[in-house]
Parts: structure tokens; sequence; C-alpha cells
């Protein structure tokens, strides 16, 4: 299995995954225009996808989903609130497939679980996407971590987890009080040491790769979420850490066991 994060931010979210002859989507919060682009630097094309998963609502998730559905007839998941919450944005899909939250679906060579998240979206999801041999797992855009969520990415080969914000920087910022407790709130985004406490939980020998992701570009800073990260996995391990970044997608990364 190989994946890149296209992007990962306020400003869009998509994240490219493939294996074998099997390539899809979870998210495409970009243009249709800028995710051919993002896909192009890393030697991939619109036209070789067969899929779009969506995790929720949210315009910096959705922006293109509509418009790559149409023009480049390619199917969407989501679950039933998701889409009626964002059928306005979304408009006319070329096909949409509907999954129950929490159940699993095998598409092509790709079993892929939802797993249900809290945020403040009709009913929001991460994505546990197995292969066969390897396991990578999606949560982002989460307030907090649930014993359910614990489970489903306990075993993961592959991790991209939200490192939203960093608390001091969050306080001292410009967001208005009321902004400040939706982002600290349950229903709103992890922060970095939230984050690298559930991520400590989550190491074992067969986790290889954690993509640090939704940073805010206002109340975070990478040198801040690599070094809260860092600071649970230790210096010995074999453990590749990474910073998605919201401007260019990161290369193309290999799970394996």
């Amino acid at each position: 299995m190989f994946f890149s994060v296209l992007g990962s931010g306020s400003r869009g979210n998509s994240i490219y995954i493939e294996s074998g002859s099997t390539a899809i989507l979870v998210d495409a919060g970009f243009s249709g225009k800028e995710i051919g682009a993002r896909l192009h630097s890393i030697g991939r094309r619109i036209e070789d996808l067969d899929a779009i998963f969506v995790t929720h609502e949210h315009h910096d998730h959705i922006h293109g989903v509509g418009v790559l559905s149409r023009r480049c007839q390619i199917p969407v998941y989501s679950n039933y609130k998701t889409m009626k919450a964002g059928e306005n944005l979304l408009g006319h899909l070329f096909q949409h497939s509907e999954f129950e939250t929490g159940g699993r679906i095998q598409f092509q060579e790709l079993q892929i679980r939802s797993f249900a998240i809290s945020h403040d979206a009709a009913d929001p999801v991460g994505f546990c996407i197995h292969d066969g041999k390897t396991t990578l797992a999606c949560c982002t855009d989460t307030g907090k971590i649930s014993g359910l969520v614990q489970q489903r990415l306990m075993g993961c080969n592959g991790l991209i987890l939200e490192f939203n914000h960093d608390l001091q920087m969050l306080k001292e910022g410009p967001y208005s009080p009321a902004l400040q407790q939706r982002v600290r709130s349950d229903h709103g985004h992890l922060s970095n040491d939230d984050a690298a406490v559930f991520l400590q939980t989550l190491i074992h020998d067969q986790l290889h790769h954690v993509v640090l992701a939704h940073l805010s570009t206002t109340n975070n800073h990478p040198n801040l979420a690599m070094t809260a990260a860092r600071g649970v996995v230790g210096g010995g391990s074999m453990l590749q850490l990474r910073v998605a970044a919201q401007n260019v997608a990161s290369e193309l990364i290999f799970v394996g066991k």
C-alpha cells in the first residue's frame, strides 16, 4: 500500500491511497484542478482514481468532491448524514454509495472500515484501510479520543493523526474566546499534547509511519508538533514521523510490515 497526504489543514484536506490497481481519495477539499496538480506531483492522475471516501461535510474536506465526481465519473462514498448535510456544496454526483458508520466496505482490493469520531459535523468518521497485508488509519478532526477510536487504531502500520494546535499558541493567539473554546472542546480538534499522549498508546513494532496532520497555521508550528510526537516515540525507534503540509503533497509513502 502507498499513500500521500495531498494537503492537510483548514484550507483543504485530501489523502491519496493505492494498493495494486485500486486508487482512492479520502476527502477532496481542494479544487479539481489543484487535486490534479498535486496528484501529478507524485506521479499519479485523476483518471486513475476509483472512488472518493468522505469523512465529513466541512468545506475543507468536500470542496472538490462534486466536481471531481461529475467530470471524471468517480463514485463517492459517505454515510447518510454527511451526504445530507453536504448536499448543497456537493451538488449532483456521478454516483453515491452510502455506508453505515462503523461498518466495513470491500472496495476492490481494499477493505475500508469507518469509525465514529467527535467533531462538530453531522456524522464524522475516520477510516481504517486494509489491503490484506497492511493497515493505514486516518484520524483527524476529532476533539477527543474515545475507547472506540483507540481500539480501531491499535495495530495499524501507517497512521495519519491530527496534531492541530499548541495550547499556549491558541491561548495567546488572535482567536476569540468563543472560537478558542470550540477548538478545545470535545467536538473540536486535538492539541499536540493530547495527540502525543494518544500516539504513545499506539506505538508497536509494526507501526512504521505516522503523519502529523491538520496543523493550524495560526495556532501551531511544525516544530512544536514534531517535538511533542518525538517526545513519546523515543530516539531509538524505527518509526518515521512526518508533518503534513497545507500547500504541497507529501511524497508517496510505502506502508509495509
